[in-house]
């Protein structure tokens, strides 16, 4: 069929279309402020790209329009629509379904779907547990809300004829003995279906349906790497958040198996309000579970018995975590700990998680530029302190970021971004657009704080402190006005 996406250019919304494309669909889209990573995957697709929401694109006339949750009824200060395309299909009454719900409906049915929840975390976790699989020969289908360096695409179907024996079967796990109430199949994808993990997102899934995206998704083996307050434009509190991850525990059946954060109370708080399936926890030293040993070269013990060792490029706590977790999903589909261990081995990452952008040479050193797609309090927190453990005390870090999230726009956790920038030596705001005083809520900070209201400005504040031996970490959900470029030409000049 030929479907038009509405809002292509979102991580997801632009999964969704290359595993159209690759279905054998025609696939055409629109959005405003096209990007990378996904404009640059949607075109090489050869998917038809339209700038905005016209309401001509109806003269198209696809079988469906497949709508993303950026779009709304929202009206223009004169009145007129923000998304005439929206009106225009209500009123012709043509056939439109959400993103989430066409994902469940054509591509996850009959498979052995294992999402990836919680605040932080779901793309790396999700890239994780994909390229596990993938290295255990299991060829699983996948939607990662970013580029996975280790396969260069955001989402591919995978072997829909899988049965679960990959190449490397005979490194898979023996089925352990069970623990009283576990009700877990033997190793392998549930009956021999063939495996698709996705990042499950708790945001909405389109204006005419509230509910959490991954609670259309139905997984086997679901999960919930950690919970807290977030998506302020949708959500009053945390407790409203946990009832919607609770929503998805309930479509996870009784012989699936539930992941779970075992040092996140808020994770804890969710289970309690009751769990039908099996249960393994990470991270707590109690936990099924656990890592001994730094973040980048750990030893991985289950029921307190070393299984593994995982030594790898990645730094932070929060990987080491994020690792644990996909180890442990990937053990319920019969990957042995020892193998997921030799896969992360060879993780890449994923586009902007700390992705250098380029080097600038100076006398002394080099200045080194990062894009990191940081955007919480606690995400920008996790990535700066995740570089400090990693270069100490050798260079400063200087942080460049922007609130773009809805919930930042909104200013419900400005008064974290001094905490959350503690790591940075210097830390430079971008407050354009912003209708909360960037200045006041940095000023716990003193001088090691600047604000600016434009990119240009922000880029000359940040060149005229750079100095060699400097890491520039750009932090954004968002383009950023392509800062990244624009930082590291201007630093080439004062060479």
């Amino acid at each position: 069929m030929h479907i038009h996406i509405l809002g292509i250019c979102g991580t997801f919304m632009g999964g969704l279309a290359a595993l159209a494309r690759e279905a054998g669909h025609r696939v055409t889209g629109c959005d405003t402020g096209v990007y990378p990573p996904m404009s640059d995957q949607l075109r090489a697709l050869g998917i038809e790209l339209i700038e905005g929401y016209s309401a001509d694109q109806l003269g198209l006339k696809p079988d469906l329009f497949v709508v993303g949750n950026v779009v709304s009824r929202a009206r223009m200060p004169d009145g007129s629509p923000r998304y005439p395309l929206m009106e225009a299909i209500l009123e012709s009454g043509a056939a439109y379904t959400s993103g989430p719900q066409w994902l469940s409906e054509h591509v996850l049915q009959g498979r052995h779907v294992m999402a990836v929840a919680g605040t932080h975390g779901k793309t790396t976790t999700t890239a994780m547990l994909t390229w596990i699989l993938e290295y255990a020969g299991l060829q699983p289908g996948f939607l990662v809300g970013g580029v996975p360096l280790n396969f260069g695409v955001s989402a591919r179907l995978g072997d829909k004829d899988s049965t679960g024996l990959g190449l490397r079967s005979a490194q898979v796990k023996e089925e352990p003995a069970k623990r009283a109430g576990d009700t877990e199949q033997s190793a392998g994808p549930a009956q021999g279906r063939p495996l698709f993990v996705i990042e499950a997102d708790e945001y909405d899934t389109a204006f005419f349906d509230k509910r959490s995206k991954f609670v259309h998704y139905r997984p086997r083996t679901a999960i919930i790497n950690n919970l807290e307050f977030d998506h302020a434009d949708i959500f009053d509190n945390l407790a409203a958040i946990e009832r919607q991850f609770h929503h998805l525990l309930r479509t996870v059946p009784g012989s699936g198996r539930v992941v779970a954060n075992g040092l996140e109370e808020s994770v804890d708080r969710v289970l309690h309000q009751g769990l039908w399936s099996t249960l393994r926890t990470f991270g707590s030293a109690v936990s099924d579970f656990r890592a001994e040993g730094e973040a980048h070269d750990f030893a991985v013990l289950q029921s307190n018995q070393t299984v593994a060792r995982v030594r790898w490029a990645l730094s932070g706590a929060h990987n080491q975590l994020n690792a644990l977790a996909a180890m442990a999903a990937a053990d319920h589909v019969g990957v042995a700990p020892a193998l997921a261990a030799e896969a992360l081995g060879q993780f890449q990452n994923v586009r902007r998680r700390m992705e250098v952008s380029g080097t600038v040479s100076r006398a002394g050193g080099s200045i080194t530029v990062y894009d990191d797609f940081a955007h919480h309090p606690t995400a920008l927190r996790t990535t700066l302190d995740g570089l400090r453990q990693r270069i100490g005390s050798q260079g400063r870090i200087l942080a460049v970021f922007e609130p773009r999230s809805n919930t930042m726009k909104l200013g419900t956790m400005k008064s974290q971004l001094p905490w959350s920038l503690a790591s940075a030596d210097l830390a430079f705001c971008h407050s354009g657009g912003l209708d909360w005083d960037a200045t006041q809520a940095l000023a716990p900070m003193g001088q090691r704080a600047s604000v600016a209201a434009t990119i240009d400005a922000l880029v000359e504040q940040v060149s005229a402190q750079a100095q060699a031996g400097d890491h520039i970490v750009c932090m954004s959900n968002g383009g950023f006005g392509g800062i990244h470029a624009k930082l590291l030409s201007r630093l080439a000049l004062q060479t």
